[in-house]
């Protein structure tokens, strides 16, 4: 069965319109809520970064019954595994186990504040691994005492855990992130409708949930949509490794000047009917395996696209899936 979310961008908007957004989104029947953990914004003119723990906590209070998810938070660099525990034992406590944790293995942009070295891909998959058995032990409830490849934990015990342990839904590109993702998680979160990627989860034993992100600019006409893709959005255009090592926004900012508006907006629907791309793409990710896609609305106008998923995209995707 096909579950339809919607994202709440925090990079985009402040903290009080994310749980405006969040609220709006249970009132108009999405099925959960996806909010992203990011240190710092890819461009200044996303302008935002609140700490995605408090928002997630006040998003579980101002909704009743939409599934809320991180989507992803790293445990790896900036924020110590047994940290990560805590805090989502303590999220899916005030969402009433609505809560899912998505996890990866973050970007420099986020992680490198600390000061800390910025590990190697294949590092960080394997700190990743061992940051969800970490996640996992202390999960029991029982005191842990853990001295790892990566992490140290001494006399630690979580007090206040949900009946039921939240999902872990691990995130990366590519086959070896997948077969990771099917041996210490409860899903896999991916970024392209690619068989071959889907076809190594599942053979290496994974099964769903399987989310993905869609990216649109819902906007009165076309061309105001793509101009407001490229101002706010010019990272989606960024190839390849760079997104994951580039330090700094002006760094990306820099990046971003090589992207145009065609580039930017290859593969987002943009204007006023988007309903046709849309239920394409969603076809496409559906023929992959993904049953978990949610929309993230580029720019500030997230009550034109609520009202358009009302009036129209919402009964345009009830074949799609």
């Amino acid at each position: 069965m096909l579950e339809l979310g919607f994202t709440l961008s925090s990079e985009e908007h402040p903290p009080t319109a994310l749980l405006d957004n969040a609220r709006r989104a249970e009132e108009l029947g999405f099925d959960f809520v996806s909010i992203s953990d990011h240190f710092h914004p890819w461009v200044q003119a996303q302008g935002h970064s609140p700490f995605v723990w408090s928002v997630l906590g006040a998003v579980g209070q101002v909704t009743r019954n939409v599934k809320v998810c991180v989507g992803v938070t790293c445990p790896i660099v900036r924020a110590h595994p047994a940290l990560i525990a805590q805090a989502a034992a303590t999220t899916a406590l005030l969402t009433d186990g609505r809560f899912v944790l998505g996890l990866g293995t973050g970007e420099a942009l986020n992680e490198h504040v600390l000061g800390h070295r910025w590990p190697t891909p294949e590092v960080r998959v394997a700190m990743l691994e061992e940051a969800v058995d970490v996640i996992r032990r202390l999960w029991t409830g029982e005191t842990v005492d853990f001295a790892g490849r990566f992490y140290k934990v001494e006399n630690a015990r979580i007090f206040d855990l949900p009946d039921t342990d939240p999902p872990i839904v691990i995130s990366g590109f590519g086959q070896t992130a997948a077969e990771l993702a099917a041996r210490v998680g409860d899903g896999y979160w991916g970024h392209a409708p690619d068989r071959e990627v889907i076809d190594a989860y599942q053979r290496a034993g994974g099964s769903p949930p399987l989310f993905a992100q869609l990216n649109v600019c819902w906007a009165p006409d076309v061309e105001s949509a793509r101009r407001t893709v490229l101002e706010i959005w010019p990272n989606g255009a960024i190839p390849g490794q760079l997104a994951q090592d580039l330090p700094t926004w002006t760094h990306f900012e820099q990046a971003a000047q090589l992207v145009d508006e065609d580039r930017a907006t290859k593969s987002v629907p943009c204007g006023p009917d988007i309903a046709g791309p849309v239920v394409e793409t969603v076809r496409e990710y559906r023929k992959a395996g993904y049953d978990h896609l949610y929309f993230h609305q580029i720019g500030p106008d997230q009550d034109g696209f609520f009202r358009y998923w009302q009036s129209e995209l919402r009964a345009a995707l009830d074949d799609a899936g």
